[in-house]
């Protein structure tokens, strides 16, 4: 078990979490060496200008453990969610474990330096990969599903079974509640590795989401891949950043997959969920609003053209019934000379389930509403947050949203689906 991890980023030492045991919580401490090094990376909750004042020890025991785990935002965004939590605890059964020995700081260490952006964790404690693993989509599925569906045959079978330590490997670090794995993968040939090798000549960094995996919270319809791939189409046609995506098709199942866009030609980047950075609990439906995360923003003094990015993604958000529009599906990058920016748009799909407690509203508030939103409230949170021109906007949002079928028809949503999905958008008029 460990209790103290050391944090590092860029080579540089950020500083260590130590977890005490007796209050459940993680105190993280800063070291000497990082206070002067200008890198702000969590400029809301932990900010470096606190460290240059003498304050360099932090906790924060008052915090959703279902959320934050005992942890800082800053290092609770590196955390495994659902879907690795269970890969992870899959892993522990091998070893005769319990998932209640394994806490917060021993996960961190498990992830290392494989998570997602550029924090590292020592001592690193999860398998490494094998560079000259091959993998194969269709076994990952298989084992995903495994996995999820938490079968006592399989937890007993592990170790017989050759391609655990795969999804071990890249299906571990990945975010949400959704069954995926952080790949490497070649276009030209299509093959698919391990995402966890540096340096693999031809290949690119992804994200694949495994179509044929059910997932009991957000309960996905069938061809959630076509779906998801048909909505990266709209959105960036509506002029919404996205990173490269694109459909996996393996045995009748399309996958949906996605460019990483926290490696830049190789360097990693950092990343921070608007929940870790703010606190802003994702586990709280309608307790914060798209005004708040502007505000966010402004307090990191981002320019101007990433609030507009962000005002056209609710206004896509709303119009397409992207329901799942919750504080960690709104990310901030900063490169190693300290600069911050909006991410990338990622989870840009039909999200709405009048049955679903996660679905049946938006996640996030616009001007005090999570359900019914019309035009003037859109308007009258553009007016409050000076976005320059909200009805350009809106229209070429509109105009997008109205070539749902042709969008729809490329990513080979059937006709009946694609209607019902048709008759639910709001377009504001």
């Amino acid at each position: 078990m460990n209790t103290i991890a050391s944090i590092k980023i860029w080579n540089q030492k950020v500083g260590a979490v130590l977890w005490d045991e007796s209050k459940n919580v993680g105190v993280f401490e800063f070291d000497k060496s990082f206070v002067n090094s200008g890198l702000d990376l969590s400029p809301i909750t932990l900010p470096l200008s606190e460290a240059i004042k003498g304050r360099r020890v932090f906790s924060f025991p008052f915090l959703n453990f279902e959320t934050f785990k005992g942890l800082p935002g800053l290092l609770a965004d590196s955390l495994p969610d659902k879907f690795g939590n269970q890969v992870i605890d899959a892993w522990l059964a091998q070893q005769g474990r319990s998932s209640q020995s394994f806490n917060p700081v021993d996960r961190l260490c498990y992830i290392g330096k494989r998570g997602m952006g550029a924090l590292e964790f020592e001592p690193e404690s999860g398998l490494q990969p094998i560079p000259s693993n091959t993998l194969a989509i269709e076994a990952l599925v298989e084992f995903a599903k495994e996995v999820l569906a938490e079968r006592a045959s399989f937890k007993a079978n592990l170790q017989s079974e050759s391609g655990f330590s795969d999804i071990l490997q890249v299906g571990s670090s990945a975010g949400g509640a959704r069954a995926k794995a952080i790949i490497a993968y070649n276009q030209k040939t299509g093959e698919v590795r391990s995402g966890q090798i540096d340096g693999l000549e031809g290949f690119d960094y992804w994200l694949i989401k495994f179509d044929g995996v059910t997932n009991h919270q957000l309960g996905d319809p069938k061809g959630y891949g076509n779906i998801e791939y048909a909505y990266y189409l709209m959105a960036t046609a509506a002029g919404i950043t996205m990173m490269e995506s694109e459909l996996k098709i393996e045995n009748q199942r399309a996958h949906f997959m996605t460019k990483r866009f926290d490696r830049v030609n190789n360097q990693k980047m950092h990343m921070q969920t608007l929940c870790g950075l703010a606190h802003f609990d994702y586990n709280m439906p309608g307790s914060y609003s798209y005004e708040q995360a502007l505000m966010v923003m402004r307090q990191m003094q981002l320019p101007y053209p990433d609030m507009e990015e962000l005002f056209r993604r609710m206004i896509f958000n709303v119009m397409a019934r992207n329901q799942d529009d919750h504080t960690k599906n709104i990310s901030f990058l900063m490169n190693s000379d300290g600069k911050w920016s909006l991410s990338p748009a990622y989870d840009v799909t039909f999200a709405f389930n009048p049955s679903n407690f996660w679905l049946k509203a938006h996640q996030m508030t616009i001007n005090g509403k999570k359900e019914n939103i019309e035009l003037n409230d859109v308007l009258s949170l553009a007016k409050n947050v000076n976005i320059k021109k909200p009805i350009q906007i809106i229209e070429e949002c509109r105009e997008a949203i109205l070539k749902w079928d042709e969008f729809a028809e490329k990513a080979l949503i059937p006709s009946t689906q694609q209607k019902e999905i048709k008759s639910l958008f709001n377009l504001l008029m």
